[in-house]
């Protein structure tokens, strides 16, 4: 099993979601999150006074996927859809998990997310 981390520009959200369940995707979380990266924010002029933001919102999507073709899958389509060529388009991590547990019922690892 494996874990999809995407962290993407706020007007992406709902392309994203859209896109996901169009290829299969279930149990998707989504968090409105604060960040920065290589554009290190912006400055704005916010009564005459410029003021720097460092943090810029985004939206953070977590996908839990069975295998590495799904993987692939949903990395390729958040790719797709997230990308405008600019700076602040986001990223995607992707990692392997060790153990799942569905509280409800204590089902483990392939059976608590189906």
């Amino acid at each position: 099993m494996i874990k999809i981390e995407a962290i993407v520009r706020e007007e992406k959200l709902e392309d994203i979601k859209a896109a996901l369940t169009e290829i299969g995707v279930n149990g998707i979380t989504v968090s409105q999150v604060m960040g920065c990266g290589v554009q290190k924010g912006f400055t704005e002029l916010v009564r005459a006074t410029e003021v720097e933001v460092h943090m810029l919102p985004k939206i953070k999507f977590e996908i839990i996927v069975s295998s590495e073709d799904w993987e692939k899958k949903t990395i390729a389509k958040i790719k797709e859809i997230a990308y405008t060529g600019n700076n602040g388009d986001g990223k995607i991590f992707s990692y392997d998990l060790r153990t799942i547990v569905r509280i409800r019922t204590g089902e483990t690892d392939y059976d608590a997310i189906n």
